[in-house]
């Protein structure tokens, strides 16, 4: 029996992966798309469909992180709808090039050897910086202000290159900085199916130069748009999944609020490390799934679906499992203190 076209056990696959992936975002404010594009790709899902997919679900959780998170910080909207702008052609280029990609019947090998290297990344730059943070716990120095602006992003200003841009934030950027940084972002975006959150906010902060709070929000404010606007290009070539998407929000909105919620429970560095060793492992995930097709083995297949979800839930699950130990204890203080009074 099939119901939006999808068998029982996909049906549970989605549900429950989209919660677990709304555990993560909104834990750590990562959209997650990063993470369902490459698991299409593995189920077999054609390129542009699991791009668009994955495009699709990054602007469905990021309505529901504005909705939850409206006044999480500033925006500099100035910006943002400058980086709109770059972002939409960027991720239109990157869309053209996947359809050419298609065509050439070289797609899902060069989207998934993009995301080895591009998770691999991410998860060295996470274990990096949980060493980081354990070797700053006793030196306050270290660390840079939420409110200040980071010393490459400094020196990048100090070459002005006209024209300039006036930062809501204060301070100016080259018009030719927002441009290269929004650009790069959006190709990515639209060539891999992501909604770039985890590199434009990076680079809105470190080559642009705003404060961390104003980089958070005006990526969101970006991301929100370029991400509506990358939905629309693959769904008008029928490259969007609506019965997959759907499942998927629908776990992932529960999952969100839950790690949303988790936020004031649970430190992050308790688990950071745990999210680098998870990107490691669904690079590790995607490259048995490319040498799998390479060599003709299909239960490389299986293996790759277990290392790049199981990944996803094991960390989701240790995030809710603090919080439930949390919770317990905090009700264990509370009625011992109850106890002492009377």
């Amino acid at each position: 029996m099939e119901l939006l076209g999808l068998s029982p056990a996909l049906l549970a696959l989605f549900v429950s992966f989209g919660f677990m992936v709304g555990v993560l975002f909104g834990f750590f404010g990562m959209g997650g798309s990063f993470l369902i594009t490459p698991t299409l790709l593995i189920l077999g899902y054609p390129a542009p469909v699991a791009i668009g997919s994955g495009l699709a679900f990054y602007f469905g959780t990021s309505v529901i992180a504005v909705l939850k998170h409206y006044d999480v910080g500033q925006v500099d909207y100035k910006l943002g709808a400058v980086l709109f702008v770059v972002l939409s052609i960027g991720i239109e280029l990157g869309s053209r090039l996947v359809f050419g990609l298609e065509a050439l019947g070289v797609a899902e090998l060069v989207t998934g050897v993009a995301y080895v290297v591009l998770l691999a990344g991410i998860g060295l730059l996470f274990l990096r910086r949980a060493y980081r943070l354990e070797e700053a716990t006793d030196d306050d120095d270290d660390g840079i202000s939420d409110e200040e602006i980071p010393p490459i992003a400094r020196k990048i200003q100090s070459y002005e290159v006209a024209p300039m841009l006036s930062l809501g934030s204060g301070g100016r950027a080259s018009l030719w900085t927002i441009l290269g940084s929004g650009g790069g972002v959006g190709l990515v975006s639209g060539l891999i199916g992501v909604g770039g959150g985890f590199i434009r906010m990076p680079a809105i902060y470190y080559l642009i130069g705003t404060p961390l709070t104003a980089a958070v929000g005006t990526s969101l404010f970006a991301g929100l748009f370029s991400g509506a606007f990358g939905t629309f290009t693959y769904g008008m070539s029928g490259g969007v999944d609506l019965a997959v998407v759907s499942l998927l929000l629908v776990g992932s909105a529960l999952g969100a609020r839950i790690g949303s919620a988790a936020t004031a429970i649970v430190e992050e560095d308790d688990v950071i490390v745990y999210f680098g060793i998870m990107m490691l492992l669904a690079s590790a995930g995607i490259g048995l799934s490319e040498l799998g097709n390479w060599l003709g083995v299909g239960s490389l297949d299986a293996l790759s679906v277990v290392l790049l979800v199981g990944s996803s839930f094991a960390v989701a699950s240790i995030i809710l499992y603090q919080v439930l130990a949390s919770s317990k204890k905090a009700e264990t203080d509370t009625r011992s203190a109850t106890d002492s009074k009377g």
